[in-house]
Formats: C-alpha cells, structure tokens, sequence
C-alpha cells in the first residue's frame, strides 16, 4: 500500500502507465531520466528496500517470478545494505530458495547467480556459525558450476 500512493500520482502525471495492475514507464527514457535521478550512492540501498518489500508479497502469492525479482532487487542492493546479521541468513535463505526454483526451471545460471549471492552475504565464520546453510549454498551453487561447464568457479567453491 505505500508503493500505491506514489505510483497513482505519478500515473496521474503521465511518468507511468498502469495496464490492469502493473504499472510501468510510459517510454524508457522517462525511466532512464528517473533512475539517473537517484545518486548512484542510493541507488543500492533503493533495490534492497524494493526487494525486501516485495519479499513478503511473493511469499505470500507463492510467486516464483516475484520471488526472482525480489531476490534480484535485494542482490543489486549487496551485503552492504543488510543491517544486522538475522538479515543476512534471511536473505541467503531467499536466495538459497530462490535458486532451488530456478534449478526446477532448468536455468542453472539464473540458479548459480542467486547461490553465489546467497554466499556473499554469509558472514565471517559461516561455516561454523551456519554450516548447514553454507554447505547447501555451497553445493548446490557446484551443481550448476558443474552442469554450466564452469570449472573455475567450481574449483573455487570447492575450495572453501
């Protein structure tokens, strides 16, 4: 409901368009012009708080294509943003879920990308603080190295 608001008015003002309930930019330069607006600084912390909005809503449709994109918004964000450490192993278990769905969709490199993200906002001593998120992080991160022909990345994983 907070993004609603907003987004009427700007819809009012002609920047977007709604089309049934998706809202969206009446021209990609509007939405270039829009998003260099925003100090490069901010810009991270803007795709974390947007992903971590939409979290809760795709958990609750039990949609995937929300899920990826919250996932997505909440990495472009980095381990930067996270505020404290509960943060930090929600959001590598979103990403560890996240990965699984895209496995099941046969997109390993959509798959590796959330595992590795997943992996990067673990903390100093993951592996004995919360081995058994690091470890499916981890393996399930090799699986797609591997299925992707990715040796390099796989040596590296397997290294930790």
């Amino acid at each position: 409901d907070a993004l609603i608001g907003p987004l009427e008015i700007a819809v009012a003002e002609g920047v977007l368009d709604k089309i049934n309930d998706s809202y969206c930019f009446g021209h990609d330069r509007l939405q270039e012009a829009a998003y260099n607006m925003i100090r490069p600084e901010d810009r991270c912390l803007f795709h974390f708080k947007y992903g971590v909005a939409l979290v809760p809503l795709s958990l609750e449709l039990q949609d995937d294509n929300m899920l990826f994109t919250a996932a997505s918004q909440i990495n472009r964000g980095g381990p930067v943003a996270v505020k404290d450490l509960e943060q930090a192993l929600l959001i590598a278990n979103l990403n560890l879920s996240a990965g699984h769905k895209a496995m099941e969709m046969s997109d390993f490199s959509s798959a590796y990308s959330f595992f590795d993200n997943g992996i990067s906002f673990l903390k100093k001593n993951h592996w004995k603080d919360h081995y058994d998120l690091t470890l499916q992080l981890f393996e399930a991160a090799s699986r797609c190295a591997l299925v992707l022909g990715d040796i390099i990345s796989l040596k590296l994983l397997s290294e930790q």
